[in-house]
């Protein structure tokens, strides 16, 4: 059976909670992903889409497509910043768990996918996908005979193991470095950047994720209960599974991205100081009085530091692809 297949599985029941004892959708809350960290986020999100529908003339109807938007989260913080491109904006939340849509906030356009029908032939504006590529289905590739091969899934009595696959074909090689010896096959991934970049009319694909520039250094990991949970076939359902995202691999099957960069790096060029600056300024005028106000502004402090922590959220690269 293909590799990919079975992750896809696995990573279905995982995301619907057919195997958790809450019946918990989305991941399992092993991790926290940067709008879950608070809404500072989101407020520098909003900033990067005012200055995109700067960028594009204040267009009339500017489309954000947020896939992976699980609950609605970054929706929601994205509206409490207020972005000048507010009354302009079209928010599309993409996905798939039927339990997370249950909760997107009425005024955004949800679905389970990206239809024509919901955005019309080609959008103007912003495609965010954050932490999500790196939860997408994908195949290991070995070197065997000097050549790349697939791994597919076979069973041995009661447990699922791998086995030699097809060959790769020298375009999938192509995608890769000659001299190396495994990686992972990202086709989902690749297919999902191909798509968004055809969608857009103009505006930019912003992909926020676990990602390497080289092949070789991507690796596969999983969790269950805060701690790594070993083999993805061991347990369908029951742990998350994530891998880095190949940007080699990606780049080389659909074109050079305009800009790589760490979240740090990305947060300081959106204007993360000065909300920080704010926030204290907020914070040290209001003590006193302790309002929420006051508490959320203090709050940005903790936030930063957690977005910009370069061995966690703040070390995940930003990659961006801008359709002019």
């Amino acid at each position: 059976m293909p590799y990919a297949d079975v992750i896809e599985l696995a990573l279905y029941h995982e995301e619907h909670g057919f195997y958790s004892s809450g019946g918990q959708a989305g991941r399992r809350g092993d991790f926290i992903t940067s709008p879950e960290v608070g809404p500072l986020f989101g407020n520098l999100v909003a900033n990067a889409l005012d200055a995109e529908w700067d960028r594009l003339g204040q267009p009339e109807v500017f489309t954000v497509v947020d896939y992976g938007a699980g609950p609605g989260t970054l929706a929601r913080s994205i509206a409490a910043a207020d972005p000048r491109c507010r009354a302009r904006l079209q928010y599309v939340a993409v996905e798939r768990s039927i339990e997370q849509r249950a909760q997107h906030p009425e005024w955004v356009l949800s679905d389970s996918s990206l239809a024509e029908a919901t955005v019309g032939d080609g959008l103007t504006g912003v495609v965010i996908a954050n932490e999500l590529l790196d939860n997408m289905a994908f195949t290991p590739v070995l070197r065997s005979n000097d050549q790349l091969e697939q791994l597919v899934v076979v069973a041995e009595g009661n447990r699922l193991t791998t086995a030699p696959g097809p060959a790769l074909t020298p375009t999938q090689s192509s995608w890769f470095a000659e001299d190396l010896e495994q990686g992972l096959l990202q086709d989902d991934a690749a297919t999902w950047l191909t798509t968004s970049l055809e969608s857009l009319t103009a505006g930019r694909i912003l992909v926020i994720d676990y990602a390497r520039l080289h092949s070789s250094e991507v690796t596969l990991r999983t969790y269950a209960n805060h701690e790594q949970a070993g083999d993805p076939l061991v347990g369908l359902g029951t742990k998350d599974i994530t891998v880095d995202l190949d940007l080699a691999q990606i780049q080389n099957r659909t074109r050079v991205a305009d800009s790589i960069r760490t979240q740090a790096d990305w947060l300081s060029h959106l204007g993360i100081a000065d909300l920080v600056a704010e926030g204290q300024r907020i914070w040290e005028e209001s003590a006193a009085v302790g309002d929420l106000a006051a508490l959320k502004a203090k709050s940005r402090v903790r936030e930063a530091e957690s977005l910009m922590d370069t061995v966690g959220l703040g070390g995940f690269l930003v990659a961006e692809w801008v359709v002019e």
